[in-house]
């Protein structure tokens, strides 16, 4: 997947500005995708080259003009394509697990604290989420629409996917307090 197909989502719920696609990434799917400001903005660049996006000057009156960016009928269709087609084999990288792959050399100390650290990050991220889920899936509820029921299907799958680090990272803590220093 690639950020223009991010990008094309977002802004076919409206238009935005490169600021606004920026602050919605944070906001709302940082836990599903993530880029810097200087990749959205060269995205942008790219898809209006390509006919994906256009770009309308919204002057200001008491701050500068904004440059809001509207999908083209071209950008649905090649949302609508990327879609239904394939699902492309994800890159996955793993930096927790990276660290776990090179940490045959630490003392038994160092690695209890490697995964009790882990341990700690995932507990808060999984409180996070699932307040942010709650609170999502109670507009979703009331809202009664699809595209708020799957937002907040994405953060329970989120939130799935750290219960099962989670569980991995209780259970190898233990494994290693048994095996001989």
């Amino acid at each position: 997947m690639a950020l223009n197909h991010v990008l094309l989502g977002l802004l076919q719920l409206s238009p935005m500005t490169g600021y606004d696609l920026k602050k919605h990434l944070d906001s709302s799917i940082s836990h599903l995708w993530s880029a810097d400001k200087a990749q959205v903005y060269r995205t942008l660049a790219t898809m209006v080259d390509e006919g994906l996006a256009t770009v309308h000057v919204v002057r200001g009156v008491n701050f500068p003009d904004r440059q809001e960016h509207h999908i083209t009928d071209k950008g649905r269709e090649v949302l609508r394509e990327w879609l239904l087609g394939p699902n492309e084999k994800q890159t996955v990288r793993e930096p927790f697990l990276i660290r776990v792959f090179n940490a045959g050399n630490l003392e038994a100390v160092e690695l209890e604290t490697l995964f009790a650290v882990r341990q700690e990050v995932l507990e808060r991220e999984i409180a996070e989420f699932n307040a942010e889920r709650d609170a999502l899936g109670d507009a979703a509820q009331r809202a009664g629409n699809r595209r708020s029921f799957l937002m907040a299907a994405t953060l329970e799958a989120t939130i799935v996917k750290l219960e099962a680090e989670l569980k991995w990272v209780k259970s190898t803590l233990k494994q290693l307090k048994s095996l001989p220093a």
